[in-house]
């Protein structure tokens, strides 16, 4: 599937309607498409194609209900043809994408000069033609924005009719033109929508390509590189019913909006003999999800153990029927192995997923990116590189060594501690909370299912309880604004509670904001997808102290850590890698005996290099 294009392929049902509005006649074909094009008159059609049979219908009395578009879902009703087609299981960036340029297209066609009436195009000798329109770019935004202000201008400078001056625009008045600061901020949404379209840098794209080229990927690289930014699009580019997003932890899942890797398999911990697990998984449940499955995506698989994997690949083949590497599905897998590794029992030979039978017969393109976005200092980068990898020469530690004098507290906001146990995060956060001498207030979750708050609290990243001081140190949970750096790890400080029985915390962010925190809503997929739990709470945690395993995917205004007790390769660079710069960093203990990597790890990523590199020297003569 080209991502380029602007065809959709998807379940279609097509709707035969009376003219009051009953169905006559309904067929669904699994494997349809709609495209969007101009005849010869440069009138907007949509194609469908429904098997062999195609149909081009200019788009006319078009009625589009989107509500569910980002379950890749829609509904498009063309009124004058009496007909509807129903889309689902539509990637979703691309159902949105696809609805916006449909919007888009009709809104300028509509403001052009009106062109040949209909007795004229039906006599006209002209060739008939179908061109397919491109997705929606920033010159049709231009030219969309000048229209929609000429068009104002003149609505705003016509001469009254009936001696009567036509309304002007109100807030509940919907028929007339919006204001000018309406129609930017339409015409911005619509730019951010094409921009989000080309946000992919090239090591990316090509990731993506790969992707919806239906091969199995491995993609890597180091921590701030955007992997989870590109999964969340790949996420969003593949049909939604035949999709699992999974991750190794309830964290990770939560943060792609995925389930638990263990939560899909259905084999429990996979400890049990295969045939054991092979039983569990032929629960009923277990093996739609299986059946059902085109893609699956594992993020953080750094964390999966290798016999994990190789049972989940033998489940597969027999759930499915079928003597495929993996059953037939495209794996996607994402994560970084110098990170954090498999939790592994005291004395146990850890196994990661790489050195699996299963992966060596199924992934067959490795990637990494190497774009660092998260970091802009490149000294801080090139010191992170060196960590990554289980170097420390003598420039770096005494560079890291030296961040154990700065001062990175301000405007009353502390720096966050990384530990690296979870009973030393508790620990702090309860002292300092108890040091505080201002009245307490508690807010509880709201759980969609009350019974289930232990599981939902596994996966969401705030508690079900929280109980707030005024000079309480707290951090966000959730991304409220990015380009005002109201981030996941924004780092703030309680200045005060507003009045009323609700009492929202009022909270001074280190960019500068204050604002009162209210509710927001984390969903959660269960059991492939069939379940949905949701937790609705405030996006705040305590910042004096978090776990370096609770810490993935943060960016940390000013942190500092203590790594006299790291005892997993990887750890180190885990907490290293959250700071956003040296200035917002301090080392309390840092000691070049904390830095390792895992030589299997390293082995790996060599040999994954050279054969990137091979590669290139044979491709070399025959690339652009």
């Amino acid at each position: 599937m080209d991502p380029d294009s602007n065809e959709l392929v998807c379940t279609v049902a097509h709707e035969l309607l009376a003219p009051s509005g009953e169905t006559l006649k309904r067929t669904v074909h699994q494997n349809g498409s709609v495209c969007l094009g101009r005849n010869e008159f440069r009138d907007i059609l949509l194609k469908v194609k429904l098997g062999n049979k195609e149909m081009k219908l200019p788009l006319n009395n078009v009625v589009v209900f989107r509500k569910f578009a980002k379950e890749g879902k829609a509904t498009i009703k063309l009124g004058k043809q009496n007909v509807q087609f129903m889309l689902s299981n539509c990637p979703p960036n691309r159902i949105v994408s696809f609805l916006k340029t449909m919007a888009a297209k009709l809104e300028c066609r509509k403001l052009e000069k009106s062109g040949l009436s209909e007795r004229q195009k039906l006599l006209s000798e002209r060739p008939r033609e179908f061109q397919e329109i491109s997705p929606v770019t920033m010159k049709d935004i231009e030219t969309l924005q000048k229209t929609r202000t000429q068009a104002a201008d003149k609505s705003a400078k016509s001469p009254a009719i009936n001696g009567k001056r036509k309304r002007m625009y109100n807030g509940n008045d919907k028929e007339n033109h919006p204001p000018k600061v309406m129609r930017q901020a339409n015409t911005a949404r619509l730019a951010a929508s094409v921009s989000v379209t080309h946000s992919l840098n090239v090591e990316q794209r090509r990731v993506f390509q790969a992707v919806l080229s239906g091969q199995n990927i491995f993609f890597t690289g180091s921590a701030g590189t955007g992997k989870s930014f590109l999964l969340k699009r790949i996420i969003g580019s593949l049909p939604p019913e035949h999709t699992f997003a999974t991750a190794s932890t309830g964290v990770a899942a939560c943060h792609i909006g995925g389930i638990t890797l263990h939560s899909f398999a259905g084999i429990g911990s996979g400890k049990a003999p295969l045939a054991q697990c092979q039983q569990l998984a032929a629960r009923t449940t277990v093996t739609q999800n299986w059946r059902k499955c085109k893609h699956l995506i594992i993020d953080e698989i750094s964390m999966v153990d290798g016999d994990f994997f190789d049972k989940m690949e033998a489940v597969a083949r027999t759930v499915r029927k079928t003597d495929e590497p993996f059953g037939g599905i495209q794996l996607i897998l994402c994560g970084d192995f110098f990170q954090l590794p498999p939790v592994t029992a005291s004395g146990d030979k850890r196994k990661f997923a790489f050195q699996s039978r299963a992966w060596r017969n199924c992934i067959h393109v490795n990637m990494e990116l190497k774009d660092v976005k998260r970091q802009s200092d490149k000294k801080f980068i090139d010191i992170l590189q060196n960590i990554r990898v289980g170097r420390c020469p003598e420039s770096v530690q005494d560079c890291l060594v030296a961040t154990s004098r700065h001062s990175i507290d301000r405007d009353g906001i502390m720096a966050t501690r990384l530990c690296t146990h979870k009973e030393d995060v508790d620990q702090i956060n309860s002292l300092h909370l108890n040091r505080l001498t201002g009245d307490s207030h508690t807010f509880n979750a709201m759980d969609s299912d009350p019974g289930m708050s232990d599981r939902i609290s596994v996966l969401c990243p705030v508690k079900s309880r929280l109980e707030l001081k005024e000079g309480a140190q707290v951090m966000l949970a959730k991304n409220l604004g990015v380009h005002r750096g109201l981030v996941n790890g924004a780092r703030g400080v309680v200045v005060g509670f507003e009045p009323g029985t609700k009492g929202f915390p009022k909270v001074r962010f280190l960019c500068g904001i204050t604002m009162t925190m209210r509710p927001e809503r984390w969903s959660f997929k269960m059991s492939g997808g069939a379940i949905y739990l949701s937790r609705t709470q405030l996006p705040l945690k305590f910042a004096w102290a978090i776990s370096i395993h609770k810490s993935q995917g943060m960016s940390l205004d000013c942190v500092e850590i203590s790594l006299a007790r790291v005892f997993e390769c990887g750890q180190a660079y885990v907490a290293l890698s959250r700071a956003r710069n040296l200035e917002g960093l301090r080392i309390v203990d840092f000691s070049k005996t904390c830095v390792r990597a895992d030589p299997d790890v390293s082995k790996f990523y060599q040999q994954m290099a050279l054969s990137h590199s091979q590669q290139q020297n044979t491709l070399g003569p025959y690339m652009g």
